[in-house]
C-alpha cells in the first residue's frame, strides 16, 4: 500500500486502484471538492510522473484515451487546479511521492497494461442525480432526462420556451466549454434535431450560457460528464466522425436523411415566427435566432 496524504489531496494506491481523495483545504478547488473521491483501477491508467520544483512539486496521472468520461467531456479544459488527476506536494514529501509514481508505474509494467485507447469507460463519473446551478440556469440529470430551468437573466427566447426537458435518449453529444472569466462559456445538448442548427448559446434552449462566476460555472462539467458516461462510447465513432468533431453515429434504424433535418428546420422556424407575433421576439431578435437556424440548412 502506498499513500501520500497532502493539503491538496491523497492519493492511495493497493496495487489495483489509485483512490483520488480531494483536500478540504480553502485552495482546493470548489470543482475537485463537489466531483469528489475518484477511483481509478489500474488499466485506465497510462502513466504517472512527479514533477519536483523550488517549493512544491506536482504528481500526475495520465489516463488512456477514452477511459474515463470527464476528460472527454471537458476536451482537456478543465483549468489546471481543477485537474483531479494532478496533485501538489510540499517539498518535504518529494520523496514519498516519487515512490508513489515508481510503485504505479512497477505496477503498470507487471499487469502488461496496454496504451492504446479503450473500448469502454473504465472509470464511472459522477453518481447521479446530479444538480448545478449556473449563471444561465439549473441543470439537472436523474440518468434518464435532462432538465434546464432558466433564471431571471436567461435570454427572452430560452424563458418564453420554458423549462427545457431532454431525454438521454434523444441526446447524441456534448458540448462543454468553460467560462474563463474573461471568455463566456457554454453547455450544450446536441440532439437529434439539433445537430445540424446550433444557436448562440445564448438564444439556444438547449444550451447554457455560461458567463457569470467562473468558479462555479465549472460545476456544469459535472452535467457534463455524467451524461456523456451514459452515451455511446467514443470508439464507436467512424474516423470522419473523430476528425470532423462530429457525436457518435445514431443507429441504423434512425439514419439522419437530409430531409429529416429540413423538416425539423422548418418547424423551428415556425416556432420562431409564432412567437415573434405574440410579440414574445423583438424584430432584432426574431432577424438574429431565425439567420441562425438557416444557416443550418
Amino acid at each position: 500500500m502506498a499513500e501520500i496524504i497532502q493539503r491538496d489531496g491523497t492519493w492511495a494506491f493497493d496495487g489495483t486502484t489509485v483512490r483520488i481523495t480531494p483536500g478540504l483545504h480553502r485552495s482546493v478547488p470548489l470543482f475537485r471538492q463537489t466531483y469528489g473521491e475518484i477511483a481509478v483501477p489500474l488499466e485506465a491508467v497510462s502513466g504517472v510522473v512527479y514533477e519536483p520544483e523550488r517549493k512544491r512539486g506536482r504528481l500526475r496521472m495520465r489516463l488512456r484515451e477514452g477511459a474515463d468520461p470527464l476528460l472527454h467531456a471537458t476536451g482537456g479544459r478543465l483549468p489546471d487546479p481543477a485537474d483531479p488527476y494532478r496533485l501538489l506536494v510540499d517539498i518535504d514529501r518529494s520523496g514519498v511521492a516519487e515512490y508513489m509514481a515508481e510503485e504505479i508505474r512497477r505496477a503498470l509494467l507487471l499487469d502488461q497494461v496496454p496504451q492504446e485507447p479503450t473500448k469502454t469507460y473504465l472509470l464511472a463519473g459522477p453518481p447521479v442525480p446530479v444538480s448545478v446551478r449556473s449563471s444561465d440556469g439549473t441543470v439537472s440529470f436523474d440518468g434518464l432526462q435532462v432538465r434546464i430551468d432558466w433564471s431571471d437573466t436567461s435570454d427572452r427566447v430560452k424563458r418564453a420556451t420554458g423549462p427545457r426537458i431532454i431525454a438521454i435518449d434523444d441526446v447524441v453529444g456534448v458540448e462543454w466549454l468553460p467560462n474563463s472569466g474573461y471568455e463566456d462559456g457554454f453547455l450544450r445538448f446536441v440532439t437529434r434535431e439539433t445537430a445540424f442548427s446550433k444557436l448562440p448559446p445564448e438564444k439556444d434552449p438547449y444550451a447554457l450560457d455560461l458567463w457569470g462566476s467562473a468558479r462555479r460555472d465549472l460545476l456544469t462539467a459535472l452535467v457534463a460528464t455524467a451524461v456523456t458516461a451514459r452515451l455511446p462510447h467514443p470508439s464507436t465513432r467512424t474516423g470522419n466522425d473523430l476528425a470532423e468533431g462530429r457525436p457518435a453515429r445514431l443507429p441504423a434504424a434512425v439514419p439522419p436523411q437530409a430531409a429529416d433535418h429540413h423538416d425539423i428546420l422548418l418547424r423551428r422556424l415556425r416556432e420562431l415566427g409564432e412567437l415573434h407575433r405574440e410579440g414574445v421576439l423583438t424584430d432584432e431578435e426574431f432577424a438574429m435566432t431565425k439567420a441562425a437556424v438557416l444557416r443550418g440548412f
